[in-house]
């Protein structure tokens, strides 16, 4: 479990595929000295396994369910958004991000403000039932409030803090972003549809 709040951004240095696995190393943050095998790393938003690691670098594996509803195609030097899992009594200052992605979204427009930017982000029909105005949402696990909503897209607004410490700041239009839709829209939703 996660809080949508990334700690570093950093590079993949290798991306291979490896018969149905796609492995990765990234490079590891400064700081990050309390990894084991086994932890969950939050990886663009999505739940990966660390499998190696040593001072330099850590390693995962993607399985092909992670690839098929990801759609991802790491590449190296592929700037990544980096989140280690919760700890229990740690501070959740986005909301709660399982790390699951629920859709991709597509980047239709970026608006670029004196400190700020925009990003009008299309969503795919299943998707839209999770996203109202100022709900959360994950976006390649940054959580965001969500500025607007339109038929098929939503706005967020990234402020000079996100723009600093993710990959969000880096997006065009055309670019494909994970998208996770809050636990508790989904919750509701699901017990809206079964009442």
């Amino acid at each position: 479990m996660f809080s949508g709040i990334v700690e570093a951004c950093a590079s993949i240095i290798l991306a291979e595929r490896s018969s149905q696995l796609v492995k990765i190393t990234v490079e590891k943050p400064v700081g990050w000295d309390d990894l084991k095998i086994g932890d969950s790393v939050a990886v663009n938003g999505v739940c990966l396994t660390v499998e190696a690691f040593n001072d330099e670098y850590m390693a995962f594996a993607l399985a092909p369910e992670t690839l098929k509803v990801t759609g991802w195609t790491p590449r190296d030097r592929e700037m990544v958004n980096l989140e280690r899992s919760l700890r229990m009594g740690d501070r959740i200052h986005g909301h709660i991000v399982n790390g699951h992605v629920d859709d991709i979204g597509r980047i239709t427009a970026v608006e670029e403000g004196k400190d700020t930017r925009n990003l009008l982000i299309e969503m795919s029909p299943m998707f839209l039932p999770y996203v109202w105005r100022k709900g959360s949402v994950a976006v390649n696990g940054v959580s965001l409030t969500i500025n607007d909503v339109e038929s098929n897209t939503f706005q967020v607004c990234i402020i000079p803090e996100t723009l600093k410490r993710t990959n969000l700041g880096k997006l065009k239009i055309g670019d494909t972003v994970h998208l996770e839709a809050d636990a508790m829209a989904r919750a509701w939703y699901h017990w809206r549809e079964n009442k």
